[in-house]
């Protein structure tokens, strides 16, 4: 194996990897540092947990060593928490030059984030929406200089959904820039990148077949689904059996499910914290910080923390739903088992998700076992399970939780041309119906259970 030494860094910034125990490059290190440095464009595909981050930041630094100006590189990311993280990294391996490193994205101060921009720091990471808010709304910085654009988790960002934001953003870039796009999975986006791209852009896919690491233990659990959170809670159970001090990660598919199984949980006895959209930018950070510090063991949260987040001591993860698109179990998955480490995942499935469990095992190669849990034992807890939910969903209710979503779906209709009254009234009337469905099957649930 090559040493950061022999990818010719600096002995700056190798002194500074010692520090924080980074000692040999990894293989995407390995073969993409070598060639961002001779100027090539670059996109690098490995898996979730193989550095990436420093595989742009070193050459990053290095080159902003010899020629230091702001602002000197730009890297978008989707998520606002992968943004904070990147940013760490940059100030920890870049502190012997007095790096000023700023962080744009929603959820803060738009003031304040202006005045940052407008002191020019040498690196501004941010996720596309707010950049663009900025761009559009004042003149006080500029990115028409930048050397670098880096594209974290690259296939989500020109994906479509950040359509509008990014052309925005791309209309203000110099032509003369390096491109550098990462992720954990090259997609047609990618590939039509490197087709259309006028300069010669150097490719680097992790060569292994399996697309999650042998580290890895990966199951699944069959439930039925009307009584899944019952098998959910069991599963958690039988794992704390086993490691009563493991972190947990929990995905779930949606910002309201997320937060009600999170207060079902502690209703239960599993403390724990929220990860999601719904909650404030101040709230989602500590949320990670006290799940990072190992204050609180498990963490619950959408695919907002699916991406990037290094969080090296998670032990479990475990997928609520089965992710409709094989690469998302890929990203939630990659949560464990990193830098070497053991771990776990489970996901619960029932009889309707066979299709969804089989795309997933043909994405990555690799077959999942049969985790057992009591049946007996969720018989047991099914009726406490119920009630908890449901109090969970009147105290939503109550504190007007879902006030945010609906300000923001009224902003979509209206910029798609449609009445806002008219389209919450259809809202509010299809959701009415579903929880009235929910409610009636939980209560046939409970009135089986105590039968039984």
């Amino acid at each position: 194996m090559k040493s950061f030494e022999n990818l010719n860094i600096d002995p700056w910034l190798l002194r500074q990897c010692t520090k924080i125990g980074v000692l040999n490059p990894t293989p995407v290190q390995e073969n993409c540092i070598p060639k961002i440095l001779s100027g090539q464009d670059c996109i690098g595909a490995a898996k979730t947990g193989s550095g990436k981050t420093l595989a742009f930041a070193l050459p990053i630094l290095q080159t902003l060593a010899n020629d230091p100006f702001g602002i000197f590189a730009l890297i978008l990311t989707p998520v606002r928490e992968l943004a904070f993280q990147i940013c760490d990294q940059f100030n920890v391996l870049g502190k012997p030059l007095n790096l000023r490193c700023a962080v744009i994205v929603g959820g803060m101060d738009m003031v304040l984030q202006g005045q940052e921009l407008s002191k020019r720091p040498h690196i501004v990471v941010a996720t596309p929406g707010r950049l663009a808010d900025h761009l559009e709304s004042c003149n006080t910085f500029s990115l028409g200089k930048i050397k670098y654009l880096v594209l974290d988790e690259a296939d989500r960002l020109l994906s479509g959904q950040f359509e509008e934001q990014m052309a925005t953003i791309f209309r203000v870039l110099p032509k003369n820039r390096q491109n550098l796009f990462f992720s954990a999975t090259i997609t047609d986006s990618l590939k039509a990148f490197k087709e259309i791209a006028k300069t010669d852009v150097f490719l680097y896919e992790t060569p292994e077949e399996v697309a999650t690491v042998d580290e890895l233990d990966q199951f699944y659990v069959l439930c039925p689904k009307d009584i899944r959170d019952g098998y959910f809670v069991e599963t958690i159970r039988s794992y704390r059996t086993k490691d009563p001090d493991g972190s947990i990660m929990i995905f779930v598919d949606s910002c309201k499910k997320c937060q009600v199984l999170s207060m079902m949980l502690n209703d239960v006895g599993f403390e724990n914290v929220s990860l999601h959209a719904m909650i404030s930018q101040s709230q989602r950070l500590a949320a990670l910080a006290r799940f990072k510090s190992n204050t609180v063991k498990i963490l619950i949260a959408t695919d907002v923390a699916a991406r990037g987040l290094d969080i090296p001591s998670v032990q479990l993860v475990i997928n609520h739903t089965i992710p409709k698109i094989p690469k998302e179990y890929v990203h939630r998955v990659g949560r464990t088992a990193r830098a070497g480490r053991k771990g776990v995942a489970i996901t619960l499935m029932s009889q309707y998700d066979v299709e969804l469990l089989h795309k997933v095992e043909d994405f990555i190669n690799t077959k999942l076992k049969e985790y057992k849990v009591n049946d007996a034992e969720v018989g047991k807890i099914f009726t406490q399970i119920a009630v908890s939910k449901g109090e969970a969903h009147i105290t939503l209710d109550e504190k007007d939780f879902f006030e945010k979503k609906m300000i923001n779906k009224r902003k979509k209709w209206i910029l798609g041309g449609l009445d806002p009254d008219e389209e919450e009234r259809k809202y509010f009337k299809k959701d009415l119906k579903r929880r009235r469905k929910d409610n009636k099957k939980n209560k046939d649930d409970v009135v089986s259970v105590d039968k039984e």
